[in-house]
């Protein structure tokens, strides 16, 4: 595919006429959060609802056989994933980490030393700290920042194999960080460093269809977790687990569809698990999110919309909305100061701001029809294909309103 990002950025908001049609005077730019749904999911979902129609108990068929290959295929091309069999499709990213954990040799029977860092998102950094409190896991989480420090301060880590508490049992990554957009620099190196035996699952939820990511040359080694809720456009029940073969073949916590295709010939009483990626399924869920999830990045081929050309529009975007904000008589501050991180860093496909009144600029500009988000004292800016640059001066002119007051009213 030949992205062509001016033609797909001039057709980007014609993709999503029925979400601009029910918020004509919204401005979204909380990409990263909850994407706005492109017009081919309507049709995907009433295709789901279709096929649940004629087919019944038939559907299942339908759903097994064609549209899991299917969508597949569409994730381990995006991915550059050699065998779209290791992957398999689920309700939430956190229904694959626990079951990963599950599959960890002593799971239950002694305390597991989980290497992570310090920027993970709720699901898994809540997960971890609870398994803590009941022993079932030590974790060893190393400082995201200072940035500049981190990718050397990560490798000594890894490449120490273990810590006081033991040798290491499972390494757990995010690909960009979700609290700043900080993206990983060279994921290839740094799964390199891990001690061979150890598994190794990379959080991709803010690096799928945001950054270029090829998984190539680390396939056969890493497992690789994200979705559809955010850049993907296709909502929730669209999360899929990356499960290298030959890693972790037997998980505990495992649902009825881990053996949906040995069911009907499995033994009495013994659990028995599909091969590849499909070990790691759980039990049953609405498929209606894999049905948007295909339909979204079929379109996305069509337009000509690669990985590389959304990753180029946003940035173009974030650019001018930087240049807007540090134009002369704009701010008496420095905006630029308060991005995290600074401009020297790679970054996924939203930008940070820290500011101690992150969530009172958030209401304001909410009173204002304008929709952004907040992590504590972080403001999360996210642009996406529906966005031109008209866009961006539109809302450069109502944070320059905003930001102004929100710093008055501070003073007592």
């Amino acid at each position: 595919m030949t992205p062509h990002p001016a033609a797909a950025a001039a057709a980007g908001k014609d993709l999503f006429t029925r979400f601009y049609a029910a918020n004509p005077a919204l401005l979204h730019a909380a990409a990263h959060s909850h994407h706005p749904w492109p017009d081919v999911s309507f049709d995907a979902q009433q295709r789901a609802w279709l096929d649940a129609v004629s087919g019944v108990d038939r559907k299942w068929t339908w759903v097994f056989g064609e549209l899991f290959p299917a969508a597949r295929q569409r994730v381990a091309d995006v991915l550059g994933l050699p065998d779209p069999a290791t992957l398999c499709f689920g309700a939430s990213v956190h229904q694959f980490l626990v079951s990963v954990i599950s599959s960890l040799d002593g799971f239950g029977r002694r305390t597991l030393n989980v290497v992570t860092t310090d920027a993970e998102f709720h699901s898994a950094s809540r997960q971890f700290i609870r398994f803590a409190e009941e022993g079932l896991v030590h974790v060893d989480a190393v400082p995201a920042q200072p940035f500049d420090t981190f990718p050397d301060r990560l490798r000594q880590r890894l490449g120490a194999g273990g810590s006081r508490a033991g040798p290491d049992d499972l390494v757990f990554l995010s690909q960009v960080q979700f609290d700043s957009g900080y993206e990983l620099p060279d994921l290839t190196g740094i799964v390199g460093v891990v001690a061979e035996h150890v598994p190794i699952m990379i959080d991709g939820y803010h690096g799928f269809m945001a950054v270029p990511t090829d998984l190539s040359a680390i396939a056969g080694r890493a497992f690789y977790s994200s979705g559809g809720y955010k850049y993907a456009m296709s909502g929730e029940n669209a999360c899929f687990l990356h499960a290298p073969d030959g890693w972790l073949p037997r998980p505990v916590v495992t649902g009825w569809w881990g053996g949906f295709g040995v069911l009907s010939n499995a033994p009495v009483g013994e659990v028995v698990y599909d091969r590849g990626g499909s070990r790691f399924m759980g039990a049953t869920f609405d498929p209606v999110g894999v049905y948007r999830l295909e339909a979204v990045l079929a379109m996305l081929d069509r337009e000509g919309w690669s990985v590389a050309a959304i990753h180029d529009h946003v940035r173009t975007l974030q650019e001018h909305f930087l240049d807007q904000l540090g134009a002369p008589g704009r701010f008496e501050g420095d905006v630029a100061g308060s991005l995290l991180p600074s401009a020297e860093f790679a970054r996924g496909n939203f930008l940070t701001f820290v500011t101690p009144r992150a969530g009172d600029v958030f209401a304001a500009l909410a009173d204002r029809n304008v929709v952004v988000d907040y992590r504590r004292d972080r403001l999360r800016i996210g642009f996406g294909i529906y966005h031109d640059e008209a866009d961006v001066d539109r809302l450069a002119d109502i944070v320059t309103e905003v930001w102004p007051l929100i710093a008055q009213s501070a003073v007592p």
